[in-house]
């Protein structure tokens, strides 16, 4: 058989075999990756990382003691969220906004850390639930911080019915803030009804709740709270809760000590060493008593004067002296 001496000929067998080589060669590459997976250097990426840890989350939340004495620790969930808050209407917004509300995750779901407070106040049968939460980016936190932002408009006014036909109205406002974290926006939804079968305080009037809902972003984590309740919403306990909350988040996340005390110190006050300022014993004379010792000097002489009243050994004389007196001139008259 005659072999060609063309390019067809020797020159493909050769570059047959050349390929033949390269992909046997590319083959135990691919094993050998296959097989030492472990030599590979590991990427985890920075999300993974957590960025709040729930020992964090917990020395985040606010204290009793920060919003007043007329806060103290939660003796439940308020029978109003189910009546008042579990309720329907046609706006989507406003029915998402609701339903926020009644779940309390208006932020979302978090993804990492959380820790959750309630307190009860007092003077007006509120009550604050306060949340610190970690989430998966700053652009998650801010999408619904702007959603919340267009509520105002969206749901300036409407109305909703709940499970037994009675209609409630329903206002949104927004409220100032203060000015901290990195963002933050904050509602005030008013809800009052007419139906009678609504009327839960046994005045026969139509119920009233006023509630706020505050959040603050720092990074990737926010703070969030509803305050308020039948007898209205404290403006100045949500300004306080959100003030106060920010300043110990962020403190905590530097490895610095809250700015504010707890409502219990958990070691001893500190007290001075050295005496306090003012004294503690009456300040009087611990020497002579008022009335001189020694005999007052008259106003002309150096010389002293008799006391006013006679000592007891003094009398005695006296009257001794008196007695010889009398017996001496009752002699002399019986002699004469």
């Amino acid at each position: 058989m005659q072999v060609p001496n063309g390019p067809t000929g020797p020159y493909r067998l050769l570059v047959r075999a050349l390929t033949a080589g390269l992909l046997v060669s590319a083959s135990a590459c691919s094993l050998h990756g296959i097989v030492r997976p472990a030599e590979a250097p590991s990427v985890v990426p920075d999300s993974a990382t957590p960025s709040l840890t729930d020992a964090q989350a917990s020395a985040a939340l606010i204290t009793q003691g920060e919003l007043g004495g007329r806060w103290s620790a939660t003796q439940g969930g308020a029978t109003w969220r189910d009546g008042l808050l579990k309720t329907r209407t046609d706006t989507p917004d406003c029915q998402r906004l609701l339903d926020g509300l009644y779940a309390e995750d208006l932020l979302g779901e978090p993804t990492g850390a959380r820790a959750v407070v309630g307190l009860d106040e007092s003077g007006n049968a509120a009550q604050l639930r306060y949340q610190v939460a970690a989430y998966a980016a700053p652009s998650e936190v801010d999408a619904k911080l702007a959603w919340l932002r267009t509520l105002p408009a969206k749901c300036a006014q409407f109305t909703s019915t709940d499970v037994r036909g009675g209609r409630l109205n329903v206002t949104v406002v927004p409220t100032v803030l203060p000015g901290v974290g990195d963002a933050r926006e904050g509602l005030r939804l008013t809800m009052s009804g007419a139906s009678s079968g609504d009327r839960g305080d046994g005045s026969g009037g139509a119920p009233m709740l006023t509630l706020d809902f505050a959040a603050v972003r720092v990074g990737d984590r926010a703070v969030s709270l509803t305050n308020g309740g039948l007898g209205g919403a404290a403006q100045d306990s949500t300004q306080q809760a959100v003030q106060v909350g920010t300043q110990r988040l962020q403190d905590v996340l530097a490895g610095r000590p809250p700015a504010t005390a707890p409502t219990v110190p958990t070691t001893a006050p500190v007290v001075p060493t050295t005496a306090p300022a003012v004294p503690t014993a009456p300040a009087i004379p611990t020497t002579a008593p008022a009335v001189p010792t020694t005999a007052p000097t008259g106003p002309l002489t150096d010389a002293p004067t008799e006391p006013l009243t006679e000592s007891p050994a003094d009398t005695d004389d006296n009257t001794a002296a008196d007695t010889t007196d009398t017996t001496d001139t009752t002699d002399a008259a019986q002699e004469g």
